[in-house]
């Protein structure tokens, strides 16, 4: 087992890629840190940085480990906290789809704020995940193909999506066949949800225009609210519409969808706080809990 606080200096000295600039965070001299880390490759008998004039690079096999560093590190700062608590108010930074923050995550932050009485949540909603900077982001979810972020990143829940349509609509449709003579709502970035599920009902999808696209599923449930047409919307969101407004209605069952909620981290991203970790693994479990 290698010293841990060798570990530490390293999992710091790769995430700021300057020795100098690890010392300061560590209250260590920028000889100090070099020691670690010398003494932690040859405990290891494997070269964890390429050393330039004016540039650190993690080799490889120091890429590989920072990953299970950091991970392990995280767990105990998160473990810490969650067994003997925050001693004082915190703040993290929340980013979230904009859709996914007001019909589904705005819901449930009630609860962690119940368990965590001393974390303050700030809640920063993007139509596009990528619209806004990394810098002071504490926990990263988005929602998308998760092999497409250039990036680490953990997949946390996966989706389906289902057609949600007004009551009043509703008495019109006797199954997914009688969605081909309705208005339907597309919206932007989730084209294939309407092919996905007239393809479950065995149909094609209809060649005709949209009657309305738009960009969030919080404006597609607005226009199914106002009697508009029928939308495809995550199931999640469509769940907590009719439990929200009593006039839409679900039509025939949830299609699997090629998009998933995950949590993106940055490999610039500082290091990670212990509330971090507990929100993380609170928002797992709520995912877990509610399909």
């Amino acid at each position: 087992m290698p010293n841990l606080v060798w570990l530490r200096t390293f999992e710091t000295a790769a995430r700021l890629q300057n020795f100098t600039l690890a010392g300061k965070e560590l209250g260590l001299t920028q000889t100090a840190v070099s020691l670690h880390i010398r003494s932690l490759e040859a405990a290891l008998k494997r070269q964890l940085f390429v050393r330039q004039a004016r540039h650190l690079q993690l080799t490889s096999e120091g890429e590989a480990y920072l990953l299970s560093v950091s991970q392990a590190l995280g767990d105990i700062r998160a473990a810490t906290t969650n067994l003997f608590g925050v001693e004082e108010q915190q703040l993290i930074t929340v980013r979230a789809p904009i859709s996914t923050a007001a019909l589904w995550l705005a819901k449930h932050l009630p609860d962690f704020k119940t368990e965590y009485p001393n974390i303050t949540v700030r809640l920063v909603s993007t139509i596009w995940a990528s619209s806004a900077v990394d810098e002071d982001i504490d926990v990263d979810l988005r929602l998308g193909r998760s092999d497409e972020y250039d990036g680490p990143s953990e997949v946390i829940s996966s989706e389906t999506v289902t057609a949600v349509a007004s009551l009043q609509r509703l008495g019109k449709i006797r199954d997914a066949s009688d969605l081909e003579d309705q208005p339907l709502i597309s919206i932007l970035g989730y084209d294939d949800c309407w092919t996905r599920c007239f393809a479950a009902a065995g149909l094609k999808q209809p060649t005709s225009v949209p009657a309305y696209s738009v960009d969030t599923s919080m404006a597609a449930l607005a226009l199914v609210s106002a009697n508009a047409g029928c939308a495809a919307i995550l199931t999640r969101f469509a769940r907590q519409a009719t439990l929200a407004h009593h006039q839409i209605g679900m039509i025939g069952d949830p299609v699997p969808f090629s998009h998933v909620h995950y949590i993106a981290r940055p490999k610039t991203r500082r290091k990670q706080k212990p509330e971090s970790r507990l929100f993380e693994d609170w928002l797992k479990r709520r995912f877990s809990a509610e399909p």
